[in-house]
């Protein structure tokens, strides 16, 4: 039973920040607004809650669910009415992702929005697709079943976002409370770990056993499970290789002997594309088999010239774009556990030849490292700038990345060596101008630097939030890969759709120095490789906000880890990275 405290007379304020106390809530991100401040009069009086303050709602969003992504908490997000729709981005992203994010929106009283009251929309509908509930506070005594259910729904099952929306009134109003409790497994994520269905366990052995050429490949629900440590066990026990999508990265430590490290279309570099190719059965694991990992559904091949056994947290994602031999549906941890147990109890005779991936990778590796393509008049390599930080990155380090060129060369070539969540992206839904929120978002939730990888399409979104990240004090790092260009549409453009001038890509030059200076930064400019580790190691070391811009190539210029551009730029005879 729960320690119930006697009933107590409070505000609906109140009542949520106590609520979100006892479930061991430190931040929330969000933004003010008039619908607001009545809570906000009772937080600077009564709780120790850090509001961490932004410049829009879309940045706070971000910024939450890359917080819950490092925490392993679920974060909270705070927004008035009228920024609401601004959320949008960073809900959709966490849902998803599987991320569970806690939303309360403040809105303008109920029905005042069919008398046309400003700011007025129905936030319940709004974000009912994207959350997994969405509902409204009607009475101040309902506070403490609503925050303890938003927790348990969103740290349970498949994690995801809850929505809570909070009208003006309900902040002052008064009532009896009489359940002012928490339920504390559900402050962090995964609430529950269920165990799939033995049998199919046990089916799933048998067919690792018997399979010739096996493969793990792990998503970002293997890391949302901390299924790191019992990976390792089992791939070690049977020695299979196991990859791992952009988003799953660093789900094993990748200088382990069988980490194939990246695969699929959005970083995977071709040894590992070929291995998981060649492989005579896949196992996934906490893996939606989305179009980014599989290279649209390419990279395993003919589907039924192989075998393949899929462990997910959601039945929906089992068997959904390939034919499964075994299904088995729960906590990735918890039941891979159980499996490594059966194996060692029951087939401890069990040999297979040791498997080494280690001389494939560093041949691979070297190869790009060292292949000196030249870079376009006036641009840096970002092979060269990715190898100079994998040197240099400390273990404590979290990188932040988004699509287009900031984050494919990391993706494929940064190495971290510690198994863990520690590169962060948005490989979920693909939206512009992520990494440098999610690196604010970061910065809270790790006791390392940050270093945010953007392109500067991205930075026109959230050049705002560099004033946050100052006045943060936190050690992070904005890295600009700077083309003047929406450089993945033109790379899609020119090498898949044949176009020979891309329309409406390229956009003007700004002097983002002088921005960042502007914010407070300490600045500076790579205009030659032999200045990019000395660059970093300074800038990193710097314990405040920092920024470096490179000008590198557009993507239709050097084509990077991109499988279908790979094969059209070899169609074209155009330099290339795989």
């Amino acid at each position: 039973m729960p320690n119930i405290p006697a009933p107590q007379r409070m505000n609906g304020a109140q009542a949520l920040l106590r609520m979100l106390e006892l479930h061991d809530v430190t931040h929330v991100f969000g933004l003010p607004g008039e619908t607001t401040i009545g809570w906000y009069k009772e937080w600077r009086k009564h709780s120790d809650i850090e509001f961490v303050l932004t410049r829009d709602e879309r940045t706070a969003s971000y910024a939450a669910e890359a917080y819950a992504k490092i925490t392993g908490k679920p974060c909270v997000l705070e927004a008035p009415s009228p920024g609401v729709t601004h959320c949008t981005p960073g809900i959709t992203e966490a849902f998803l992702s599987s991320v569970p994010i806690i939303f309360f929106s403040s809105d303008i009283p109920i029905n005042q929005d069919k008398r046309h009251g400003l700011t007025g929309v129905d936030q319940t509908a709004l974000y009912d697709s994207i959350c997994k509930e969405s509902f409204v506070v009607t009475k101040v005594s309902e506070i403490p079943f609503l925050v303890r259910r938003a927790f348990r729904v969103a740290t349970s099952g498949r994690p995801a976002p809850v929505h809570i929306r909070v009208p003006i009134n309900i902040f002052g109003e008064e009532a009896e409370v009489t359940d002012l409790y928490a339920e504390g497994e559900y402050s962090t994520y995964p609430a529950h770990r269920p165990v799939a269905n033995h049998g199919k366990i046990r089916a799933a052995i048998e067919v690792l056993l018997a399979a010739e050429k096996p493969a793990i490949v792990c998503g970002q629900g293997a890391l949302i499970s901390k299924a790191s440590e019992v990976i390792v066990e089992l791939a070690e026990l049977l020695q299979i290789p196991v990859g791992t999508t952009t988003p799953g990265k660093g789900t094993i430590r990748e200088d382990h002997p069988l980490a194939l490290r990246v695969i699929g279309g959005r970083g995977g570099m071709e040894y590992s594309n070929q291995y998981v190719y060649d492989a005579d059965t896949i196992f996934f694991i906490g893996s939606n088999t989305d179009s980014a990992a599989t290279d649209h559904w390419k990279l395993y091949g003919d589907p039924y010239s192989k075998t393949f056994l899929h462990l997910d947290i959601a039945e929906a994602h089992i068997g959904n774009n390939f034919p499964v031999e075994v299904g088995m549906i729960g906590d990735a941890r918890a039941s891979l556990e159980y499996m490594v147990e059966i194996i060692k109890t029951e087939h401890s005779n069990f040999d297979r030849p040791r498997v080494d991936v280690t001389a494939t990778k560093k041949t691979a590796l070297d190869k790009v490292f060292n292949s000196n393509i030249p870079m376009p008049e006036g641009t840096i390599s970002p092979v060269k700038l990715s190898q100079a930080l994998d040197r240099l990155m400390p273990d404590n380090a979290v990188v932040t990345s988004e699509p287009g060129v900031s984050a494919i060369y990391p993706s494929a070539l940064l190495t971290f060596r510690r198994a863990g969540r520690r590169y962060i992206t948005n490989y979920s839904m693909g939206a512009l101008g992520y990494s440098v929120p999610a690196a604010l978002g970061a910065s809270y939730a790790c006791d390392g630097p940050v270093i945010s990888f953007t392109g500067d399409g991205s930075l026109g979104f959230v050049m705002g939030d560099m004033e946050t990240i100052k006045r943060s004090g936190k050690n992070v790092t904005i890295v600009l890969n700077r083309n003047d260009s929406f450089g993945w549409i033109r790379g899609e453009a020119v090498l898949l759709d044949d176009v020979d001038a891309p329309w409406s890509t390229d956009f003007g030059t700004v002097d983002y120095l002088k921005i960042a200076e502007g914010f407070g930064f300490a600045t500076s400019r790579i205009t030659s490789e032999a200045d990019i580790e000395s660059t970093l190691a300074t800038a990193i070391a710097h314990d405040g906000a920092s920024f470096i811009e490179i000008m590198v190539p557009t993507q239709d210029k050097i084509v990077p880890f991109v499988p279908n551009w790979v094969r059209a730029a070899r169609a074209k005879n155009l330099p290339h990275f795989y």
